[in-house]
């Protein structure tokens, strides 16, 4: 008996929005400045938004700042090891 092909599940748009965050965070600028601007997509869902948000500014040594035009600054530093 032939075994179904597996379908690949279609992420949430809490995961997308997720995706396109770790890319800003992880290029190279952000990473050797410490530091990233993120903003919401008009498209991107506003629970989404603010319950990423709130995952980010609970991970340790983390800064979240929010901006007056609606963008949010995220400041991190590395601990150095013993």
């Amino acid at each position: 008996m032939a075994k179904k092909a597996a379908v690949p599940k279609q992420p949430s748009s809490y995961d997308l929005l997720a995706m396109r965050i770790q890319k800003i965070i992880n290029s190279t600028g952000a990473q050797t400045s410490k530091r990233a601007i993120i903003y919401k997509a008009p498209d991107e869902s506003l629970d989404d938004w603010t319950q990423l948000l709130e995952e980010i500014s609970e991970a340790d040594n983390v800064t979240v700042a929010h901006q007056d035009d609606g963008g949010v600054q995220i400041f991190w530093v590395v601990p150095k090891e013993d």
